[in-house]
């Protein structure tokens, strides 16, 4: 199949779905519409890109008809030029359409959670690590995606031990899956008086959430323990003992939830995120096995890898991974990361490319 008749397959997939989304019986489905909007969302571009090509083609054989009369001189030439110029946009928009017709990783379309952790640097690590929060809270409200925060590990002077998120919108792993990884800071911390450029470093882990029929658990396997949520220095949010731990006996996973005051709201998180553990343990161990194969320049299974670095000094940002460096630190920090993750997806398809 060339790439013009895949163009056509997807044409048609996309006026299918147009006509299923105007059922009412689709309508009143709210798995099914989710399911096909964004279906259609991810055939938007393919197909915006097979119209301009039709155009273009049709434009094409009108001035190429125009050039084979040679009716009109003066015609004719303008014809020629144009011929030239419709010919350059041809090969332009066929590169393009090559790139966008490469095959998406599966999980690139659902729902994430995102892990926070501080790592080697003290209170500096922790402190690094509640910019790291507050960086991608602000990022998920810039793309107008849903936030909710399942826990929260606080540490001293404002910073936390750990963070765990759930993401929710459109293509959210397609987009975020580039943020997990081993992230560096480079400053003069707020306590260091001798105005000594410390480094320090938090790690970020983003994996697909898990549906439920993706992971099937056998609780007999799961020991859940339950204790009193607590706030910052210790201070009860509530009386009851509403927290939720849960530990994975076969795997040593273990996760907890206290946001909230209900303890079955609570279990009911702390098992949705155990189930995503375990799928992306599971995803993980997939792709070291065809990681000879595969061989991506952004999507590396080895999460201990130092991926960026954020060198406030420099108001500098250097992410390793495609030797990427932006002079804009403080935009980034303050959630703009548009065009750091457009530059890895973009990467990224270079490579599938490439690949074959």
């Amino acid at each position: 199949m060339n790439f013009l008749d895949k163009l056509r397959e997807v044409k048609e997939r996309f006026e299918q779905i147009n006509e299923q989304l105007a059922d009412p019986a689709v309508m009143s489905d709210q798995a099914k519409l989710i399911k096909l909007s964004k279906e259609r969302s991810n055939l938007l571009d393919v197909v915006t890109a097979y119209d301009e090509y039709s155009n273009i083609m049709k434009n094409i054989e009108g001035n190429q008809e125009i050039i084979d009369a040679r009716e009109d001189k003066e015609l004719t030439e303008l014809a020629e030029l144009e011929l030239e110029e419709l010919k350059s946009q041809r090969a332009e928009l066929e590169e393009r359409i090559k790139v966008i017709l490469i095959p998406k990783d599966p999980q690139d379309d659902q729902d994430v959670i995102l892990e926070i952790r501080a790592g080697t640097g003290g209170d500096e690590a922790g402190l690094f690590a509640a910019d790291l929060l507050r960086m991608y809270t602000r990022y998920v409200e810039l793309k107008g995606w849903k936030l909710e925060l399942m826990d929260l590990s606080e540490a001293t002077m404002g910073g936390i031990k750990e963070a765990v998120m759930a993401v929710r919108g459109n293509a959210i792993y397609g987009t975020l899956k580039y943020e997990s990884g081993v992230h560096r800071v480079q400053r003069v911390p707020a306590t260091e008086s001798s105005g000594r450029v410390h480094t320090s470093a938090a790690s970020v882990v983003v994996m697909p959430e898990a549906e439920d029929v993706e992971v099937d658990i056998d609780m007999n396997d799961v020991r859940v323990d339950t204790y009193r949520a607590s706030g910052a220095g210790g201070q009860h949010v509530n009386k009851t003992d509403s927290a939720i731990r849960m530990t994975h006996l076969p795997t040593g996973i273990v996760v907890q939830c206290q946001d909230e005051r209900s303890q079955m709201k609570n279990r009911q998180k702390a098992l949705k995120v155990l189930k995503t553990r375990l799928y992306d343990q599971k995803l993980r161990e997939q792709e070291s096995e065809i990681s000879e194969q595969r061989k991506s320049l952004v999507k590396s299974g080895d999460r201990s890898d130092k991926i960026r670095t954020y060198n406030f000094p420099q108001n500098r940002v250097t992410d390793h991974r495609i030797g990427l460096t932006l002079y804009n630190l403080s935009n980034i920090v303050a959630g703009d990361l548009h065009e750091l993750i457009e530059k890895l997806q973009m990467a990224e398809r270079t490579e599938k490319l490439k690949n074959g």
